[in-house]
This record gives structure tokens, C-alpha cells and sequence, in this order.
């Protein structure tokens, strides 16, 4: 299994150890149960049906939240790149099995965190340890704001209306009408839920008419344009 190295001032910048020093993210390693590990492209972290007690931090590469249905077919839910978190609430509830999986969609490194430790403060009641509680409940209240932003983009009846939905919170998160999103055209097809080739060609026509450029996971909204 390949050696993965813990990066404590890499750690330190992330949402979750945000407010930290690197010498206190290297001394609460050992009361948060964290160990690293490497995963190769394509292989599960997390299954459908797993229970778990750790959450994951990914250190490098990324990984995607999915659903498979029945009949084999993909929703993809989210994608997890480095400095981010997964499987935060179903590891605060371990007793609930994950409806989910976690899958490296490239070479990943990951660090886990037991969450019940993270939740029960060390007996020193240590300062940066109160820190990192904060910061994991602010994480659950942005992953709900994600939830309700999802569920206003897949509620659109058409196509179109799906992808203007996600384009426009996209600008407004960024904060700019140029932006690049964190899919390929495979992958956000399964995040709107709608078929590959139709939003495809529905990206064409949008082209065609001015509403946007785009090429590949780059975008380009032009709000002057009349729908």
C-alpha cells in the first residue's frame, strides 16, 4: 500500500481545520483517530449499504458522490476535491447505512476522521480541538445549502431550464459570468439527471443563440442575450 504523506499546513488551510495552526492540526491527528490512505483511479472509498464512523478529507485528486439506480444508471450527486469533506453526516450517524458511493475519479489521497471523536472534545478541552467542532458544523450547514441549490436545478421541467438554474447559482457562487465548472459533459448530464446527448445538443443550441459559450468545463454566460 503506498505511503501517503500528511501535509499539516496543507491541513490547516482547509474548511474544516480553517482557524488552526500546523503544530495543532499535527498534536489533534491522534485524538481525531486520523489515518491517510491512497486510492487508484476508479476504485470504491465508500459503497452503497456501508456503515461508517469517519468522514473523509481529500488531500489530493478527488472523488465523486454517486447513485446507481436499479438498471445501472448514474446520478451523480457531487464531486469532492482536494481540502474538501465526505460522508460527514452519515459518519455523525453511523447506525445508518450510506445510500451513496464514493468513488476516485483520478489518483486520490485521503485522510479519515473518526467523527465521534471529533464531536467529543479531548479531556484537555484544548481550544483548536472546540475550533474544528465549529468548523464541522458550519460544513453540514453549507452541505444543506448544496442539497437545497441542487434541488432548485433538477426541479426545472426542460433541459434548458436545468442547465440556466445550474449556470446561474454557478455565476453567482463565483461571483463572475466566466467560470469553469468542476464536470465534464458525462458528469454533469448525471448531476442535472438528463441524457448526455440531449444536453449536449441543447448546449449547441444555446451556443447558436448567444445565451453562452462554453468549451469543455468552461463557460461563458452572456446576460444581455434575450431567451
Amino acid at each position: 500500500m503506498a505511503q501517503v504523506k500528511i501535509d499539516d499546513a496543507f491541513l490547516a488551510t482547509t474548511k474544516i481545520f480553517s482557524g488552526t495552526e500546523p503544530n495543532e492540526v499535527m498534536a489533534m491527528r491522534g485524538c481525531l483517530g486520523a489515518y491517510a490512505r491512497h486510492f487508484d483511479k476508479g476504485t470504491y472509498i465508500y459503497r452503497t449499504g456501508d456503515s461508517v464512523s469517519s468522514l473523509g478529507l481529500v488531500l489530493r485528486g478527488g472523488v465523486n458522490v454517486e447513485t446507481v439506480d436499479a438498471w445501472g444508471n448514474t446520478n451523480l450527486l457531487s464531486h469532492v476535491g482536494a481540502g474538501q469533506v465526505f460522508a460527514e453526516t452519515y459518519a455523525a450517524v453511523p447506525d445508518v447505512p450510506l445510500l451513496c458511493d464514493v468513488l476516485a475519479v483520478e489518483a486520490t489521497d485521503i485522510l479519515f476522521l473518526n467523527v465521534a471523536r471529533v464531536l467529543t472534545t479531548c479531556s484537555s478541552n484544548c481550544t483548536h480541538h472546540q475550533r474544528v467542532v465549529v468548523n464541522l458544523m458550519q460544513i453540514f450547514a453549507r452541505k444543506n445549502l448544496e442539497l437545497s441549490k441542487r434541488a432548485q436545478v433538477v426541479a426545472a421541467k426542460t433541459i434548458r431550464g436545468k442547465v440556466l438554474a445550474y449556470l446561474s447559482i454557478t455565476a453567482t457562487d463565483k461571483g463572475s459570468d466566466e467560470f469553469d465548472i468542476p464536470f465534464n459533459r458525462q458528469q454533469l448530464a448525471d448531476y442535472l439527471g438528463v441524457d448526455r446527448s440531449a444536453l449536449s445538443a441543447e448546449l449547441s443550441r444555446m451556443q447558436r443563440e448567444g445565451l453562452i459559450e462554453t468549451h469543455r468545463s468552461h463557460f461563458v454566460l452572456n446576460s444581455d442575450a434575450v431567451l
